[in-house]
């Protein structure tokens, strides 16, 4: 048995769930449409050039959810969860979470993406391990900051450590699978690093370093 990390978005899904939540945010009305969308495009851009300010992405996408009541917040997420997540779950991708969970390895999706968003899509994926970017609640409403470490690049590999001394856990011969070169840190660390449907930057450094690469999504509609 080992331990089995996944990232979320685009690796696991065939789509990124935080840009797909601004887009859906807009598409209510629940944001400002023009200006939102303007923004999420300038940080997924961003993201993908590997030159993402995290805090300031998060000063952003956390924001809704201090602007509005959590309740709220809940029944926009389950609309959101049918409407543009349930489209982006293949079935390759979960062949290849049972894969590990028959092999009787420990599952865990590490992320970026707020843990609110992306709790309930793992839970969709039959994995009880979670590890995100957690945003700040205090009195049981949304503050708009995260809390503690972001969960994104080196943040990835310090908040996993402390997940590993809570859950005496290792990563002897540990798996993680990434789409993308902002995973890099975590990828170099892990015995079987995993490039899936990987951006060209990542494509590249496993080819160079005789990485497995896999493709969840070929079959996948456009996100």
């Amino acid at each position: 048995m080992a331990l089995a990390l996944f990232d979320l978005d685009n690796t696991l899904l065939a789509g990124d769930s935080d840009y797909l939540w601004g887009v859906f945010l807009g598409e209510k009305g629940i944001v400002d449409p023009d200006y939102y969308h303007k923004e999420n495009e300038r940080f997924y851009e961003e993201y993908k050039q590997g030159r993402l300010d995290i805090m300031e992405f998060l000063d952003f996408s956390l924001r809704p959810l201090a602007e509005n009541d959590p309740e709220q917040l809940r029944a926009w997420r389950e609309e959101f969860l049918r409407e543009k997540i349930e489209p982006l779950i293949t079935e390759d991708a979960q062949l290849l979470v049972d894969m590990h969970r028959k092999r009787g390895d420990t599952l865990a999706v590490i992320t970026a993406t707020n843990a609110f968003i992306t709790a309930p899509i793992v839970r969709r994926f039959g994995i009880l391990n979670l590890i995100a970017t957690e945003p700040e609640l205090v009195e049981g409403r949304f503050t708009g900051r995260p809390e503690g470490i972001p969960c994104f690049r080196e943040g990835k590999v310090k908040r996993l450590a402390q997940w590993l001394e809570q859950h005496d856990e290792s990563l002897d011969d540990a798996w993680f699978y990434s789409d993308s070169h902002n995973d890099l840190p975590l990828m170099e660390r892990v015995s079987h690093p995993m490039a899936v449907d990987p951006d060209p930057m990542l494509e590249t450094i496993a080819a160079e370093k005789g990485w497995p690469v896999l493709y969840l999504h070929k079959d996948a509609p456009p996100a």
